[in-house]
């Protein structure tokens, strides 16, 4: 499903824990971090993309996290040019960004619960860090989100210096 723009709806997942770090996870094969994120599919709210993704990545269930807050309006990020897709064209990504801490235990946390797992690996990072650590296209956006979403996370120290001022997307 893209819009008439070119882009496809998609939610971003933000799982902190109790100490306010984020669950930063590695692509199955790749030396690719990022946080869990996919695709909203025809007929399904962001909501029931983000606990369908939820559980397919990251093995949760709804009982296992509260949801904090979520972004408004979207924010977009653009691929670039080597992956744009050119039927259906897509140029990017539209998604709106879920803020969740985890109620359980980190062994909660399974890659393994999906038939095609998407991660090999997780850990826990520093709030902020994932900004620095992402591919350089979705830097913008992630540090949107996390900028958006941080007066929710108790305790958590202001942005450092380089982290990109929250602003809508278009």
């Amino acid at each position: 499903m893209i819009d008439a723009d070119g882009y496809r709806p998609n939610v971003g997942i933000i799982l902190a824990n109790g100490r306010g770090q984020v669950l930063w996870a590695r692509r199955i094969g790749e030396d690719a971090w990022q946080f869990p994120q996919g695709g909203i599919r025809r007929h399904e709210t962001p909501e029931q993309a983000l606990f369908r993704e939820l559980h397919e990545e990251i093995g949760l269930l709804p009982a296992d996290v509260e949801v904090v807050g979520c972004t408004r309006p979207w924010l977009r990020y653009r691929l670039p040019r080597r992956l744009v897709r050119r039927r259906p064209r897509c140029v990017g990504q539209k998604q709106i960004w879920y803020l969740l801490r985890l109620l359980g235990g980190d062994d909660r946390v399974r890659l393994d619960r999906s038939s095609r797992p998407e991660f090999d690996h997780w850990c826990w990072v520093e709030y902020w860090e994932p900004v620095d650590r992402v591919v350089a296209f979705k830097r913008g956006v992630y540090a949107r989100a996390l900028r958006e979403l941080a007066p929710l996370v108790p305790g958590l120290s202001a942005a450092p210096d380089g982290v990109a001022a929250s602003r809508p997307g278009r």
